[in-house]
């Protein structure tokens, strides 16, 4: 850690959680790859679904020379997050749905936060509306979430058009940097009372809350933290291992 980071307050689990109660919120919003649960579980699953045999062979090397551009920075993160997306144009919703709840199960429910689940179940318990906004699918948001009690009404993540149960290609959102805040507001929240984010494409939404919670934050998020004041929260899994998520 640099001279710089030291001088940022960094918080105990003790004092996060107090912190994030005692500010008394009426709403809190989550991103979640790297902030509910570590690991990038947008593009896990979609690594998972292709292994599956759930896309062409064609569509599969489409998309892996589309993800290695997008790390290389040819291709952005706004791009890369809808492509993933738009290669299941064609399959049932419902199938990808099952996809999404066996992925959950198998991969991400281990890799939740111990520290983050204490919070979530805490808030819930105080009545706060929780949601979850995330630039990964909705398919596995959805289900990633549901065991905190956020319902899918409540989630704002990547997602196409689905028409008459067969998804289509057509971008509906990607909620990504700014976009995180826009798809907020969009929702009715123009000033949320809590937001946890790990993420520089957590930055935006980060700024527009009460009491902004970075959680995890990677090197770019921990330079604005100091930047604006903030401090932040790194959960015990995560001490020692690389917070970036999202090709950061």
């Amino acid at each position: 850690m640099t001279t710089t980071h030291t001088k940022i307050p960094k918080w105990t689990a003790l004092e996060f959680e107090r912190q994030v109660l005692d500010s008394k919120p009426r709403v809190a919003i989550f991103d979640c790859d790297g902030t509910v649960w570590s690991g990038d579980s947008g593009y896990g699953f979609m690594v998972w679904t292709l292994e599956q045999g759930l896309v062409s062979r064609s569509t599969s090397d489409w998309i892996d020379t589309r993800y290695r551009a997008y790390l290389s920075g040819q291709v952005s993160e706004l791009e890369i997050c809808g492509e993933m997306l738009q290669i299941y144009a064609g399959l049932r919703d419902l199938e990808l749905r099952a996809a999404a709840a066996q992925y959950v199960k198998e991969f991400v429910r281990s890799r939740v936060f111990p520290e983050i689940a204490s919070l979530l179940a805490a808030l819930r318990k105080a009545g706060v509306e929780l949601w979850a906004v995330s630039s990964t699918n909705r398919w596995v948001v959805a289900e990633g979430v549901r065991e905190f009690g956020i319902p899918e009404q409540r989630v704002l993540a990547a997602e196409v058009r689905v028409d008459q149960g067969i998804i289509s290609s057509e971008i509906v959102a990607v909620p990504t940097d700014e976009g995180k805040a826009v798809a907020i507001r969009k929702a009715g929240m123009n000033t949320p009372d809590a937001v946890f984010g790990n993420s520089i494409h957590d930055l935006a939404m980060l700024e527009i809350a009460r009491h902004p919670f970075p959680v995890n934050p990677s090197p770019a998020l921990l330079q604005a933290a100091q930047k604006n004041g903030w401090g932040y929260f790194r959960p015990r899994d995560a001490e020692g291992v690389e917070a970036a998520v999202a090709g950061e």
